[in-house]
């Protein structure tokens, strides 16, 4: 039996207010009153955003009249039952100013859109299929407007848009509907091949970016991940959505497109030498989205098979979806040829640094960290570095670890690479959803080892990673550099010529001292303290020594006696031996 697809309509009809107009339109809508609601959050990113609390204005109608339509929850409402054959059409609009990579934003220069944030679900009629009429905004201003997104075209049908243009796009279902975000306005546009498949590149806002560099270097990365996982790619089209703005940085996975938020600083410019440190993060970034074309989109914890869109989703997995496509964002940068062996150890490095400078992976265990996302690493606040660990920059360091782990001890003949095709034929292409303990197990299979012990330490284990004896076998050295001044223990963040303590770490210096968090430094033995002074006065000291600190708690002027912690060894440095062996031949390719 044929479904009549459900219409929608989106049009920015308000650019100055911000504000988007839409419809939703059901053909056989539910006798007993149908029922609509807006997810509460976006996959991909583990946050109750409650993307509802932005419609401003909403109605139903059918037949050309009002039906009564009543909010039953923060972000469902229900229609009355119908007394006509009629479809029902639910009339809305969505304030949109969220310039991210996660909601929808709208003014006279562009518009974008996720659809999680802008298209009500009709519940109990999900799998229906959809058809969004993708309408231009009004005025001259913005009548030589584009879009740009990787919905198909509803070729064929009245009404259906060319590439690129406006009208009538088509998706299989509501989840298809929502995992589609749009750019429209003025845009740079560039379009690659990888594989044999198209790959189109949009940037909006002010740039000066060699745009063919970056589809060079992207068509690299690219196809280099497809071929990993084998071809042909699960996707037609791809589109890389791509906002630049004075600073942003952040990412988000789609099925067949990534929106990215990224400073115009960090891409490349006509004539630029070599590889900027900003250019290689952005395309780290790019790499780190196309990689979960495959892991967290396709290959999904079981926890997310089908999502729920109305509340949190708890999976113990994070580490594994986010951590090992942070691993290999870079790794792929490297074996593309699009990074040397330098830059790649320098990154390492970085990471390796950053987890030993916070204190919370002493306290939270990488299944914790995920399984708490929703509450602790997507909310931070002032303790969250001494509470929290990340599962991104963990999870990458332990998939490094099992890589390793796995090269060595089966002499080169099983590594992470040969998990993630197994994870990609057993899960990603039958869509069954990975369990808790299928990794573990799958690695067990694969090397014959037992990794129960590595496995109960590095994801449920608080202990130091072993990177350093891991990595002696692949000719490469992990040294420890320790800093050149005593520390307070605090991080610090400094504006104008003020000097603020955003975080004091536990059992430090400052911490034993009584300083806070939030307090505002002013003198260190009596001589006034500035984000200028503060090393140079720090340098006339040593480890053990006390100072007298004067800060402002909110108003109150309070005095302190610093005992200064000694220098810190926690600056990470990679080496290579300039022999290669198999094992590092066969993992890095160089």
């Amino acid at each position: 039996m044929k479904t009549t697809p459900h219409r929608y309509a989106i049009r920015p009809a308000h650019p100055a207010a911000h504000r988007f107009e839409l419809s939703c339109t059901v053909a056989a809508p539910d006798p007993a009153g149908q029922r609509f609601a807006l997810p509460a959050w976006i996959p991909g990113s583990y946050l109750i955003r409650d993307f509802a609390r932005h419609i401003v204005a909403i109605r139903a109608q059918a037949g050309g009249k009002p039906v009564p339509l009543t909010k039953i929850d923060k972000q469902t409402w229900q229609a009355a039952p119908l007394k006509t054959n009629a479809p029902l059409s639910v009339v809305y609009e969505v304030y949109a100013w969220d310039l991210s990579v996660r909601g929808a934003h709208l003014d006279e220069t562009h518009a974008f859109y996720n659809g999680t944030s802008v298209f009500l679900r009709v519940i109990g009629q999900e799998d229906s299929p959809c058809r969004i009429d993708i309408q231009p905004p009004p005025g001259r201003p913005c009548e030589d407007w584009r879009l740009i997104t990787a919905l198909a075209p509803a070729r064929g049908e009245k009404g259906g848009a060319r590439r690129h243009g406006f009208g009538l796009y088509r998706a299989a279902d509501y989840d298809e509907l929502i995992d589609h975000p749009v750019e429209m306005g003025h845009f740079t546009l560039a379009r690659f091949e990888a594989c044999g498949v198209p790959h189109e590149i949009a940037i909006t806002g002010h740039h000066d970016c060699d745009i063919a560099r970056l589809c060079a270097d992207l068509k690299r990365v690219c196809e280099w991940q497809i071929r990993f996982f084998g071809e042909p790619p699960p996707i037609k089209h791809y589109v890389f959505l791509v906002t630049a703005v004075g600073e942003g940085y952040g990412g988000l996975e789609h099925r067949s497109s990534t929106a990215l938020l990224c400073s115009r600083h960090d891409l490349p410019y006509r004539g630029m030498p070599g590889m900027s440190e900003g250019y290689r993060s952005f395309l780290g970034l790019c790499s780190h989205e196309y990689f979960h074309l495959w892991n967290v989109k396709r290959i999904k914890p079981a926890a997310f098979i089908p999502y729920d869109l109305n509340g949190e989703n708890y999976t113990t997995l994070l580490w594994a979806f986010e951590g090992i496509t942070s691993y290999y964002d870079d790794l792929a940068l490297l074996r593309s040829g699009v990074i040397t062996l330098k830059d790649w150890l320098e990154l390492t490095a970085k990471a390796i640094s950053t987890l030993r400078r916070t204190p919370g992976r002493q306290r939270q265990t990488l299944a914790e960290s995920s399984f708490d996302a929703w509450s602790k690493f997507y909310r931070p606040d002032e303790n969250t570095p001494n509470t929290v660990v990340s599962y991104y920059r963990k999870g990458a360091l332990v998939a490094l670890a099992l890589d390793l782990t796995l090269r060595s001890r089966s002499r080169g003949q099983v590594s992470l690479d040969d998990l993630m095709h197994v994870l990609w034929q057993r899960y990603g292409k039958t869509g069954s959803g990975v369990g808790d303990d299928d990794i573990r197990l799958i690695a067990e299979e694969l090397s014959g080892l037992n990794l129960q012990r590595f496995f109960a330490g590095a994801i449920h284990g608080t202990g130091e990673l072993p990177l350093k004896q891991l990595l002696v076998p692949f000719g490469i050295t992990l040294e420890w550099e320790q800093a050149k001044l005593p520390s307070l223990g605090a991080k610090i963040a400094s504006e104008s010529k003020e000097i603020t303590l955003a975080t004091v770490f536990d059992a430090s210096a400052a911490q034993h001292a009584g300083l806070s968090s939030g307090d505002l430094l002013l003198a260190i033995d009596g001589l006034r303290v500035t984000p200028a002074s503060l090393d140079k006065q720090l340098a006339r000291y040593r480890a053990g020594d006390t100072i007298k600190v004067h800060a402002f708690r909110r108003d109150e002027l309070m005095e302190f006696h610093v005992r200064l912690d000694p220098p810190p060894d926690d600056t990470a440095r990679l080496v290579a031996d300039k022999r290669i062996n198999a094992l590092r031949r066969g993992w890095l390719g160089d």
